[in-house]
């Protein structure tokens, strides 16, 4: 098989090509209802293929929450399997949402699951949480770089609970969300268009940012901004968190498209206004 080309630059090119769109697969029980569905594994894969279907090859990237899945267990999961499987072959970059963050053999053994060649689990990139130590993400960053695929660190987030940790300022007087932008900025360091250690920073955060002087711009890595549209977040709202970083950002839409299902040419029809909106917003 051929070197996969590194995540960063594979998703520079989507987002210039396709517009910088991430749609989310959040298969609520609530949304499997409003489309008809049953809330079972069978519902399920409806749901997540039809989305596939309107929105792949058409956006920058696909995001799969993995916690809607592993909620029906064995069969849920091998469901999330499908709809990896489903749009990479549509050509579209999937992040799985998985948030997986532990030390040492287990890291690895997550890192193993979601970025190793051949496992079924494997996307393009994976969400990661740095708060046991962002050293800790060492098997993940390691087993990413080897295989060309990207990872996006928990940095700024929009619930009310991560300020505490988030803003938290260490004995040396950085912010704890300055200090994991700042050791993803260092693995990034030369890449070009985009490294591939991007972070989550929420697009309804305000001016969290600056008020943990939070240098987004310096971390030459892609952002994904969970929160776009039917969360709150607009044009302003992302000027006003993401700066001179904007370029980077990959914006995320979950509801905002999802709600316009079940019927497949409303689901692309949403996809498309969201991006033509992200792009106004982020490339204007």
């Amino acid at each position: 098989m051929a070197e996969r080309a590194a995540f960063g630059a594979r998703l520079a090119a989507a987002m210039d090509d396709l517009g910088p769109l991430c749609v989310g697969v959040d298969p609520h029980a609530s949304l499997l209802d409003a489309w008809g569905l049953s809330d079972d594994a069978a519902g399920l894969r409806e749901f997540s293929l039809r989305v596939v279907e309107a929105v792949g090859g058409r956006v920058a990237a696909v995001k799969p929450q993995a916690a809607f899945y592993e909620r029906h267990g064995s069969a849920g999961v091998a469901v999330l399997e499908e709809t990896i499987a489903a749009a990479r072959a549509a050509g579209t970059l999937v992040v799985v949402d998985a948030k997986r963050g532990d030390i040492g053999s287990t890291m690895a053994a997550y890192a193993e699951a979601f970025l190793r060649d051949g496992s079924p689990l494997a996307g393009d990139a994976l969400t990661v949480s740095p708060y046991l130590g962002f050293g800790s993400l060492a098997p993940a960053v390691e087993l990413a770089r080897a295989t060309g695929r990207g990872l996006f660190v928990l940095c700024l987030t929009s619930n009310p609970e991560g300020a505490q940790v988030q803003h938290a300022v260490t004995s040396s007087g950085v912010s704890v969300a300055a200090t994991m932008a700042a050791q993803a900025a260092a693995l990034n360091a030369g890449a070009d268009p985009l490294g591939s250690v991007g972070l989550v920073v929420g697009a309804t955060i305000g001016d969290a940012a600056r008020a943990t002087a939070t240098d987004l711009e310096a971390v030459n890595g892609p952002l994904l901004a969970p929160g776009v549209g039917a969360q709150g977040a607009g044009a302003a709202e992302l000027s006003a968190v993401f700066g001179r970083a904007r370029a980077q950002v990959l914006a995320s839409s979950s509801r905002g498209v999802l709600r316009a299902g079940p019927d497949v040419a409303a689901l692309r029809a949403a996809a498309v206004a969201a991006v033509d909106e992200a792009r106004a917003a982020l490339r204007g």
